[in-house]
């Protein structure tokens, strides 16, 4: 019990300099203090404040105390965006956590540790993971709707890193890769520092506009298409089941690799079939368990034709060599005792919740956005420059991004999107209001 509290106690510390709530230079008790306040010995305190310190985030100063240190980088770093202070509210970047999940980790460790199988947990892992593991992924992806054999899933370290060796493994610089005129950011920055030519394909209000990706790949040696059709970032749409039909159709006419980006797919109660399920032939499914589980598992997904699995793995062993095995025995672990399952659905929960409250706090503005989604996409009127909100706003402490990092076509629009999934639910309010208001204020001016 006391080392529950112990632990607690370094979690309840770590929260607050996170979250902001304790600010940088904040003086900290003094062991003997902190000791008393906690009724746990002097011993217990330093160890609490070493493991702080060990996680960077106090210093210790001989003869003044114990300190908040400053955080140059936010907790959820993204790519080709600026970082942000720690005292900021965090609209930028989603890593959803429910209040129950550290424990789960403390327990899943506690077990991993009284286990048999340690000593294969620190020697190399196969370069697509352990064939048991691979297995309780493949019947993990049936509840979407796929149907595959334990030799067509990879894993990876995480969904980006399944885009990365699929790109490595699949594609060559200079291919021409079709992509939503938005679309996530991270596939964006990975063909550019893989010298893919990203063509943009407009957006209708339920998906891409396939007429016009048919008139390219009729102009054009288009290679693969890069898609989202289940809740799509930034948009939030669901492709419906004729729209993906009618994809598919146009890759088998045209021959063009289908990579479907499923990172949020888990979200949507019971959408339309995966493309991989209608073109298992030329599907690289990406999935992972970084929102749907914790951002910092850094477990992916990579399910794909046995033709490409030799191709993948040497991208695999090229970059990280294997998964850590110990990261995919507790996320395995997790599957087969219903964990993952049911996080989903406390999450999918969590973010229903968060999309009403956006409704209610941006009431008056015009957004995009799914009801199950953790992100919306805020376009501004016309007289309003999206640059100029998001400078505003970090005055006001709130970070959140425009539509540059998105946007793939030549027009970037002056929109925001909006990550919901990061703050309390109280501040999360609190911040869309300043949103608003500052959007309402910038109308006028």
């Amino acid at each position: 019990m006391a080392r529950a509290r112990y632990k607690s106690l370094v979690d309840s510390f770590a929260a607050d300099i996170r979250a902001g709530r304790l600010i940088p230079g904040t003086r900290l008790p003094t062991h003997r203090q902190l000791a008393a306040q906690e009724r746990m010995s002097l011993v217990t305190a330093s160890r609490v404040y070493a493991e702080l310190e060990a996680m960077g985030l106090v210093s210790g100063e001989t003869g003044r105390g114990t300190f908040v240190r400053e955080i140059s980088l936010p907790p959820g770093l993204g790519i080709d965006q600026q970082a942000v202070a720690t005292d900021m509210l965090d609209l930028n970047f989603n890593y959803p956590t429910l209040s129950s999940q550290s424990e789960l980790l403390r327990a899943a460790l506690r077990q991993l540790a009284s286990s048999g199988d340690l000593d294969a947990l620190l020697r190399y892992q196969p370069h697509a993971g352990r064939p048991h593991e691979r297995a309780i992924v493949a019947r993990h992806l049936s509840h979407r709707g796929l149907n595959l054999a334990a030799e067509n899933i990879l894993l990876v370290n995480g969904a980006q890193q399944g885009l990365a060796v699929t790109v490595m493994g699949l594609l060559q610089p200079g291919d021409v890769v079709a992509v939503d005129a938005l679309t996530y950011s991270g596939f964006k920055i990975l063909a550019e520092s893989y010298h893919l030519e990203l063509v943009a394909i407009p957006a209708l209000s339920d998906g891409p506009d396939l007429a016009e990706l048919e008139r390219l790949c009729q102009r054009r040696q288009v290679r693969a298409v890069y898609c989202m059709p289940t809740l799509h970032n930034p948009l939030g749409w669901v492709m419906s089941e004729s729209q993906r039909h009618r994809l598919v159709a146009l890759a088998r006419e045209h021959g063009l690799l289908i990579i479907e980006d499923a990172a949020y797919a888990y979200l949507a109660e019971k959408p339309p079939l995966p493309l991989a399920s209608l073109a298992p032939e030329s599907t690289v499914y990406i999935s992972g368990f970084s929102k749907n589980v914790a951002t910092g598992l850094r477990v992916g997904i990579v399910a794909a034709p046995e033709k490409w699995i030799p191709a993948l793995e040497r991208a695999i062993r090229a970059t990280t060599w294997n998964t850590p095995a110990i990261m995919t025995a507790i996320l395995c672990e997790w599957i087969e005792d219903g964990t993952v399952m049911r996080l989903e659905d406390e999450k999918r929960q969590d973010a229903r919740l968060r999309q009403s409250i956006a409704r209610e706090a941006l009431s008056e503005l015009n957004y995009i956005g799914h009801p199950d989604s953790y992100f919306l996409w805020l376009p501004l009127p016309e007289e309003v420059r999206a640059d100029r909100i998001a400078a505003a706003l970090l005055k006001e402490r709130i970070s959140l991004s425009t539509a540059e990092p998105f946007a793939t076509s030549v027009h970037i629009p002056h929109a925001l999107r909006l990550a919901l999934g990061s703050l309390p639910l109280p501040t999360l309010r609190e911040a869309l209001t300043t949103v608003k208001r500052v959007i309402q204020l910038h109308c006028y001016l």
